[in-house]
């Protein structure tokens, strides 16, 4: 990790016109019209204006439905077997993935959480911005180097706060503690308030490493926001708000006292350009009708957008974003889309409200996120993305090829998707040149969460297979990925991922699957449930050789009993695979196995010890040739 001491850094606006337009020319290529879906390349685009009470893009009012995309500073979702932190910055195959997902539903403005600030007891180590007054984190500002340098590639106008009002991420108790004061300093203490401003112009000031630009003359950036659901006093607003009008003229200054209604003295402060509120469900909450009144209370006076709204059904986000659509409101952003990962599948994020049911969106929708009508969701906001931007909504494209990550086990074969692709068609060759034999034409990559993506049982052992993956659509299929191989392995591979009790011979009527609260089983979506002395049998088709159990426990003295005949039982080997506790309350992940290398049963029956046991995942290798 690399520090820098807070330095500054101005470019006189006399210099502006000949170092922006040959840099954004030389790092982002000559516009060119391009169907819906596909890449332009870009040239040089104006800032967001303010226009009385709309935002304007050059000569159109820029409106927008949209999403937050909150990975796109930083990753807190990357949870791996066995893994030491969820946190790793985003790479640009994430970045390009994220906002191509906003452009093919229609959007063209996203919003990232916070600049993130060391907090002592988190598990974010090494991965925050802010690691103290005036100290920061060239590896964290370089991947924002990165994220500015895709949205400029993929047309998308970024909004980012500055703080946070919570200590999820760090923010403002973490600038008092540096300090050693209380939380309510930040809004007050001279030494603190300093503090952020150091923040701000190391932010603003700062030359992106892949383009060249300044951050205060990127115009891929909407406005800056002053923070996340801040608690601010008028005070501090309009001091911060002006701090940053004197760093940045260019762009807009967005209020982020947003939780509780519009603040009537940010109508009043001049450096403030817009207002925008976040709403969400709770007893004696009507989300639309606040929505309503946000919209009457800055008529004729700021520019107004719906910065979040999220965790209730259709039917409740319908009406917000109707009201939006028919008034001057410059737009709503839902909450939230969580985009693909480098290591293949999407990253993943479980919302406490409302019994748990909610998780972040994944485009294009998919059977896994039914509970919360994710498909329909996204679809709605695809057909009023485009509706208030005038614009028709053409069916989405054929999604590109998909990239294959390298495979050498049957059982384990990963790819990178593709925007838009709703199943893929997997392939299976004797030999790289083929001939190629569909394994199957309808896997998924969100079937599974931080595992492989596909698992062929019916890859025959001992021999060596080659694998390319293709995207489908309703629109059509991508050409094949390049190949991957050899992989070889000893035995076949039975695996259930418990989304339902379907593969399993037989269970005790106490098992249930458990789909809510999935952030403390690491973002695991389904889990059986088995109380203390409560079995699961599976039956894979040929002798055992061997079998692996992923599950999660509340007690760390949780075991996993296997039985393999009446009077034959066992005590699985454990392994510890994290840690317990931290800001979410996760369970201990716990690994169990057992080998069966001279009694190879055709049967067997995982029980819960003492302990109740959330199993998540199961691996029986079988079949193999001895």
């Amino acid at each position: 990790m690399k520090v820098l001491k807070c330095m500054a850094r101005r470019i006189p606006h006399a210099a502006l016109a000949t170092i922006i337009v040959p840099a954004l020319v030389t790092a982002l290529g000559p516009l060119v019209i391009a169907a819906e879906g596909a890449a332009p390349s870009v040239a040089p685009w104006g800032f967001v204006s303010r226009d009385g009470t709309r935002l304007r893009d050059g000569e159109g009012v820029l409106r927008f439905v949209s999403f937050n995309v909150p990975n796109l500073l930083i990753v807190e979702d990357a949870f791996k077997w066995g893994g030491s932190t969820p946190w790793r910055w985003p790479d640009d195959f994430e970045l390009t993935d994220a906002f191509r997902a906003v452009r093919q539903m229609g959007g063209n403005v996203a919003r990232s959480y916070v600049i993130t600030v060391r907090r002592d007891d988190s598990d974010m180590g090494p991965f925050v911005h802010v690691i103290g007054p005036g100290e920061f984190n060239e590896d964290a500002f370089v991947a924002m180097d990165r994220m500015l340098a895709a949205a400029n590639r993929e047309r998308i106008r970024v909004i980012i706060p500055l703080v946070d009002n919570w200590k999820w991420q760090g923010g403002a108790p973490q600038y008092a503690g540096f300090r050693g004061k209380p939380p309510e300093a930040f809004w007050t203490d001279p030494d603190v308030i300093a503090d952020f401003k150091q923040t701000i112009a190391h932010v603003l000031r700062r030359t992106n490493t892949i383009t060249g630009i300044r951050y205060a003359d990127d115009p891929a950036v909407l406005g800056w926001e002053t923070g996340n659901e801040l608690d601010s006093p008028p005070e501090w607003t309009r001091e911060i708000a002006r701090t940053i009008k004197q760093l940045d003229p260019n762009h807009l200054v967005i209020d982020g006292n947003s939780l509780h209604g519009v603040p009537a003295a940010s109508l009043e402060i001049p450096e403030i350009d817009v207002i925008t509120t976040h709403h969400y469900p709770g007893p004696g909450i009507d989300m639309a009708a606040d929505v309503a009144k946000a919209i009457t209370t800055t008529a004729g006076r700021k520019p107004y957008f719906v910065g979040e709204a999220g965790f209730v059904p259709l039917a409740e986000i319908k009406p917000i974003v109707e009201k939006v659509i028919d008034s001057d409101a410059a737009g709503v952003l839902l909450w939230s889309l969580r985009f693909r990962s480098r290591d293949g599948g999407f990253y993943w994020h479980s919302e406490p409200a409302n019994q748990g049911r909610y998780k972040a969106f994944h485009w294009p929708g998919f059977p896994s996120g039914t509970a919360y009508e994710e498909t329909d969701v996204l679809a709605f906001v695809r057909d009023t993305a485009f509706r208030i931007r005038g614009l028709p909504a053409t069916p989405p494209p054929v999604p590109t090829t998909p990239e294959m990550i390298s495979v050498s086990d049957p059982a384990a074969i990963r790819w990178r998707g593709s925007v838009g692709a709703t199943h893929y068609v997997v392939d299976r060759a004797a030999s790289p040149d083929g001939p190629w034999d569909s394994v199957t034409e309808t896997a998924r990559e969100e079937s599974t969460q931080y595992r492989p993506l596909y698992v062929d049982e019916t890859a025959a052992p001992a021999k060596p297979w080659w694998y390319r993956v293709s995207a489908a659509n309703a629109s059509g299929t991508s050409a094949p990925s390049g190949i991957a191989g050899p992989a070889m392995a000893t035995h076949r591979t039975f695996v259930d991922e418990l989304d339902d009790l379907r593969r399993a011979a037989a269970r005790s009527a106490d098992v249930e699957i458990e789909t809510a609260h999935a952030r403390p089983c690491r973002e695991d979506a389904s889990r059986a449930v088995l109380p203390p002395g409560a079995t699961v049998t599976y039956r894979p088709g040929s002798p055992i050789d061997s079998v692996r159990v992923f599950a999660f426990a509340e007690d760390e003295t949780a075991q996993l009993l296997i039985q393999t005949g009446p009077e034959t039982a066992l005590v699985a080997r454990r392994t510890v695979a994290g840690e317990k506790g931290g800001d979410y309350g996760y369970l201990l992940p716990l690994e169990f196995e057992a080998d069966f290398p001279e009694s190879r049963p055709d049967a067997l029956t995982l029980q819960a010890g003492e302990k109740p046991l959330r199993i998540s995942r199961v691996e029986i290798r079988h079949d193999g040739r001895k």
